[in-house]
């Protein structure tokens, strides 16, 4: 995992065919989510080849569930974008990363899930993570839809068949938790 101060930058130009189906996505940039979840990361998508395109896919604020060019928000956000392998080494034989982006696809056009991360957000105050433990339990349905750290571990888990965060429940999984998960590993930030 990259600290806020060490990353390695590497041309948009020269990265993009290192970028794999599925790869993850993490996007820096200190917000609300990123100091409540313990972590550098705002945001979290999934990258996806749709012929010679470069796409990030993604549940995004006031847009809900999209598909960008990927070169489109390095120009936006250069430097801020982290590359992280999805699988490394292949240690997961069982995953399946055009099953994961197939999922992920299919959240284009759903809405951005507000309530969701309101309820996730709201186990880090002080108060609430006395009385409340966070939910291990990912069978149990969330009442709304899916946020950007939420629909990535949903397509891994659901789509690609590895759960990447196993002791937390989708519905409460950051961006800095997904940056902590063994299943993906830091490669390189776009820049």
């Amino acid at each position: 995992m990259p600290s806020p101060n060490h990353v390695h930058l590497v041309p948009y130009s020269a990265a993009r065919c290192e970028i794999a189906d599925g790869d993850l996505l993490l996007f820096r940039r200190r917000s609300v989510i990123s100091v409540a979840g313990r972590g550098v990361h705002s945001h979290a998508a999934k990258a996806a080849w749709w012929g010679n395109d470069l796409f990030c896919l993604e549940i995004r604020g006031w847009y809900g569930g999209r598909a960008v060019t990927l070169s489109s928000q390095v120009r936006r956000r250069p430097g801020r974008i982290d590359v992280y392998q999805a699988n490394p080494g292949g240690r997961w034989p069982e995953y399946s990363a055009a099953a994961a982006v197939a999922f992920m696809r299919r959240l284009a056009g759903c809405d951005y899930g507000y309530l969701g991360l309101v309820a996730a957000a709201a186990l880090h105050l002080p108060l609430v993570r006395m009385f409340v433990r966070p939910s291990l339990n990912d069978d149990q349905p969330s009442r709304w839809p899916p946020f950007c750290s939420q629909a990535c571990v949903m397509a891994d888990r659901l789509g690609g068949g590895v759960d990447p965060v196993p002791h937390l429940a989708d519905r409460l999984t950051e961006p800095a938790d997904l940056a902590r998960s063994p299943f993906y590993r830091y490669r390189f930030t776009l820049k």
